[in-house]
């Protein structure tokens, strides 16, 4: 023993040691439970990365989009997915109720006000809006799908060309307001600002009786044959709204008067989106989700936001893993690496995975209890990848232990929490026919320990 420990006291000494061993054993987070393990077991621990993964790309029926913050409206081209176009519902509230236009209302103008909250793809695009006002009538509690339309009078109440202006502020009678879409509703025709301002008295006395007057508005983009973008905009603003500005007709030289109805989120809104039948989408995805050629997915992957298309996942041979022995699993993790380089559309900044059995009933997977740290999702930018930790779910496969027989499935989207993201990402199949670096291919990597019997 070197002598100038050997002269501490033997206290001393030992609390030295112990620092000294504390320090030196960092232990890797993926061993995890090994401690647990008798340590003749450890010996038997083990590492695969090829067990059989089937994953193949389908349509996502649709999303559910009502109630949500932010509403989406535009058309765009995307080079792997085609064209998809959005539009969105919306009632308008009346900003006090049992409001009095007076005797001779005269309407200047009637503009629909939309601030920005973002955007996918090329804003310097031209794109093209039409406003129609609603004919059906819809409830603030009825559940909402990116499918679903309601019916709208033919005649268009607005048809404007514009490129969007996403962050430049907009000069308004000398105020400098914040960026935002101002969409004319009086050019093309005075009718619904006359209206709104000849309504009668009982209809404008509580916002319940406006709505059933006013039903709302239908705002979407014409179809763009390239480039494009969809645009985001924000309800929680106090810029979200309809103006009239009007004058008193029997005293023409008196100032010009206005009044705001709201879109705001006491409104019932939700959002249509149309993916055209992915006509216009690559032939390779095309192959997969259209023509059910499940056996594509072995090259590339696709996932696309807003209702549009999701993974289908299987493990078809994993109860049969290790068959005849018992198997603890220390760790699982599926590995999503990101194909396309385009930096312009950007990949979902997290996905969901789901459990889903025969009937459509949704579950969610034991490890999302862990919370998203654990579970994963969330993109990886310098990596360009996503992972998920599966440790617990496939100990219960291995076990039987589930009582249902479900398929899972990765989704941008949840099908069943409102939320539109229009983000899409292109990924590594589960056997990609390209040369280059294999550990890059969707893959599940498992760390196991074979116990004793």
């Amino acid at each position: 023993m070197n002598s100038s420990l050997s002269k501490l006291p033997v206290v001393l000494l030992i609390g030295i040691l112990l620092i000294l061993a504390i320090f030196s054993c960092k232990k890797d987070p993926y061993e995890i439970g090994f401690d647990l393990l008798p340590p003749s077991d450890t010996l038997n621990v083990k590492s695969t990365d090829t067990i059989t993964v089937e994953a193949f790309s389908v349509i996502q029926d649709s999303v559910r989009t009502d109630k949500v913050f932010t509403l989406i409206m535009g058309s765009m081209m995307d080079p792997v997915f085609g064209r998809t176009t959005a539009g969105f519902y919306s009632q308008v509230r009346l900003s006090s109720e049992g409001v009095d236009f007076g005797s001779n209302p005269v309407l200047d103008s009637l503009v629909l006000m939309l601030p920005y909250n973002g955007y996918y793809g090329d804003t310097l695009s031209r794109l093209n809006v039409k406003v129609y006002e609603i004919s059906d009538e819809f409830s603030y509690d009825s559940l909402r799908y990116s499918n679903q339309r309601l019916a709208t009078y033919p005649t268009v109440v607005a048809d404007q060309d514009f490129i969007p202006r996403i962050s430049d502020s907009v000069l308004v009678y000398s105020e400098k307001l914040p960026a935002h879409l101002r969409i004319n509703l009086s050019k093309k025709s005075n009718y619904l600002g006359q209206k709104i301002l000849n309504a009668p008295i009982d209809a404008l006395a509580t916002n319940q009786d406006f709505i059933k007057f006013f039903k709302g508005v239908y705002v979407t983009a014409s179809p763009v044959s390239n480039n494009g973008a969809l645009l985001k905009f924000n309800i929680n603003s106090g810029l979200s709204k309809m103006v009239v500005y009007f004058h008193d007709g029997n005293d023409p030289q008196r100032d010009s008067l206005s009044f705001d109805l709201l879109l705001n989120p006491n409104c019932a809104r939700f959002i249509h989106i149309d993916h055209h039948g992915y006509l216009d989408a690559r032939e390779d995805l095309k192959q997969q989700i259209l023509n059910h050629d499940s056996a594509r997915g072995a090259n590339n992957l696709f996932l696309q936001g807003m209702g549009g298309v999701k993974i289908k996942l299987k493990f078809p041979y994993l109860k049969d893993f290790g068959k005849g022995k018992n198997i603890a699993i220390n760790e699982a993790i599926l590995q999503l690496k990101n194909l396309d380089p385009d930096t312009t559309l950007a990949p979902p900044p997290s996905l969901i995975m789901i459990r889903q059995d025969s009937a459509g009933r949704v579950g969610y997977l034991v490890d999302d209890n862990e919370g998203a740290a654990y579970f994963g999702g969330t993109y990886d930018q310098k990596k360009r990848s996503y992972f998920f930790r599966l440790t617990q779910h496939m100990q219960k496969v291995l076990l039987n232990a589930y009582t249902t027989k479900f398929d899972l499935y990765l989704m941008v989207n949840s099908p069943i929490t409102s939320a539109a993201s229009p983000n899409r990402v292109m990924l590594h199949g589960t056997k990609p026919l390209m040369p280059g670096d294999n550990s890059s291919h969707f893959q599940l990597k498992m760390t196991y320990t074979v116990l004793n019997q």
